[in-house]
């Protein structure tokens, strides 16, 4: 005698079997793009726009992944991409491998909760051990390991080939945007950084410009292109002829009248402006428009104004001048006014020319200073990828300076806790042992489909990895083999902290820690009950 719940219900083990599939089957299609040698995914969506990515998470948000479990995945991904912004793809995997090594301890008659148990016991230690002996400090290093840094996150990009100049660029606009904020911590807001996408030339050819970009031109031919020193006005509303709001009706018993009426329509707009230009605005920013009536005040005062600029574009340059986003002019009395403390002030404000777009250039901010990249690249896609990866590589450095601590990268971190952790299994009485063996071997998915993407033999390399590592923890005047990885180029081993390959240790604690997270969400699910939709219209 069955539930009476209109739907199919499943439990035990073939849930579990099922969800494992599920999620490998994600994790296979970012698996062969990891690491330096990894390929790109060509993604065409329904209405057939093609994005060619090599991004863990772009990868998986266009996937449209339709099983619960494999969507707990994807949004690890997106989390690994908020917090870290690079290691999206090694987390997917990892977490996949921590599942599939689960699942077959399950079929071993051994309870998901000591797995769980075990599992987030590894997960502690391994943590505890990058922390304590394989991070570096990065003063050490100096700038060149940000450099490093950054070439390592692009290394799997299609911008691997010119990584040193890309590397330099997103350094010096990383440290471009250092503020220091009211507490004394040192902070490197990405946000403040304005990557422009421009048609021409070569990747070579992209540069950084000091002040933030607006992709948009002067709204009117007259005016000035250059304003120097600028008080900068944002607004959130138009500057247009001021209509009616819906659904007001007026009645008019005299035609005159309404030539007034349309008369004070034109005027309100006309004061609006002339409060602004009186509290010394020379910058008008909107995100809405300005029409032509309008346009012709500013002409007149020799003011630039732009109308249509990006929501996000506008809050950036508000926070770099600071400025005070306006979304009205009524003030506490009903009145209209505009206060001069709303400017923000900047050195300089021209229109500048970048490929065939007019660009208005914010130069020299009064807060914080704000950085734009210009991408020159032969077309969109090319350009799409290289913004991703350049995301990616500014969160690493911006990482980096934050937590000043680095790890050596080419799996060597894998390699490292995974020997450890074997260790350590077989020091534990409990239950817990077989979970933290498995635990142990499944961080060594990294080095291996790194190996596997560069055609190389990774069972080999793999061993060879391992053994270094052994020496490494249990001969005692060995320990600086602990940083070496897979030469993925030349098939070796090399001290990978001395090649330069290296990551913020912050990026592989937090890969761990999420993927052990994803993998003990979904192995908890023993039961699923899917619910019959409910047929719509009249069955009975």
């Amino acid at each position: 005698m069955g539930l009476d719940i209109l739907g199919d219900r499943q439990s035990g083990q073939d849930v579990r079997t099922q969800n494992v599939v599920a999620c490998l089957a994600v994790s296979n299609i970012v698996k062969t793009s990891l690491g330096p040698v990894g390929l790109d995914k060509m993604l065409v969506d329904d209405i057939g726009d093609v994005t060619i990515t090599n991004d863990g998470a772009t990868i998986l948000k266009m996937l449209e992944v339709e099983h619960p479990a494999a969507k707990v995945l994807v949004e690890l991904a997106e989390l690994q991409d908020r917090e870290v912004g690079d290691g999206t793809t090694s987390v997917v995997i990892v977490a996949a491998e921590l599942l599939k090594r689960a699942n077959d301890l399950v079929r071993n008659k051994i309870h998901p909760t000591s797995i769980i148990s075990g599992y987030r016991l590894a997960m502690r230690e391994a943590c505890k051990y990058v922390d304590d002996k394989l991070a570096v400090k990065v003063e050490k290093l100096g700038k060149d390991s940000l450099v490093n840094c950054a070439k390592t996150s692009m290394s799997s990009k299609l911008i691997a080939d010119d990584s040193d100049f890309f590397a330099n660029l997103v350094v010096d606009a990383v440290q471009a945007v250092k503020m220091t904020n009211a507490r004394g911590e040192v902070k490197f807001p990405i946000k403040g950084i304005n990557i422009l996408k421009a048609h021409g030339k070569s990747a070579k050819d992209s540069y950084l410009l000091n002040g933030y970009a607006l992709n948009t031109g002067r709204s009117a031919q007259g005016m000035p292109t250059r304003v120097a020193p600028a008080k900068i006005a944002c607004l959130d509303f138009n500057l247009q002829r001021t209509k009616m709001q819906m659904g007001v009706q007026v009645l008019v018993t005299d035609p005159r009248e309404l030539e007034k009426i349309r008369q004070r329509e034109a005027d309100v707009t006309k004061e609006r402006i002339e409060k602004l230009l009186k509290a010394g605005a020379n910058v008008i920013l909107t995100t809405k428009g300005i029409d032509d009536m309008a346009l012709k005040y500013f002409v007149e005062a020799k003011a630039i104004a732009v109308r249509r600029v990006r929501k996000e574009d506008l809050r950036h340059v508000a926070k770099a001048t600071g400025a005070t986003a306006v979304s009205t002019f009524a003030d506490m009395e009903g009145e209209e006014t505009f206060d001069p403390s709303f400017l923000g002030s900047a050195d300089e404000v021209v229109e500048e020319r970048i490929a065939d777009d007019d660009v208005i250039m914010i130069k020299g901010t009064k807060n914080s200073s704000a950085v734009s990249l210009i991408l020159r690249g032969a077309n969109d896609y090319m350009l799409d990828e290289m913004e991703r990866s350049l995301h990616d590589a500014l969160c690493i450095v911006k990482r980096t300076l934050e937590s000043n601590v680095v790890v050596a990268g080419g799996g060597a971190v894998e390699a490292a806790l995974s020997v450890y952790l074997e260790y350590l299994a077989t020091t534990l009485g409990s239950r817990e042992q077989l979970a933290i063996a498995e635990f142990a071997e499944a961080l060594l998915i990294i080095p291996k489909v790194l190996s596997v993407n560069a055609a190389k033999d990774a069972t080999e390399l793999v061993a060879k990895l391992r053994a270094y590592h052994h020496t490494a923890q249990t001969v005692a005047d060995k320990h600086h083999l602990s940083s070496m990885g897979l030469d993925l180029s030349k098939g070796t081993i090399r001290n990978n902290l001395e090649a330069g390959v290296i990551e913020p240790a912050m990026s592989k604690v937090k890969i761990i820690q999420f993927a052990t997270e994803a993998a003990i969400t979904i192995l908890r699910i023993d039961d699923m009950i899917k619910l019959v939709k409910e047929e719509s219209g009249n069955e009975e």
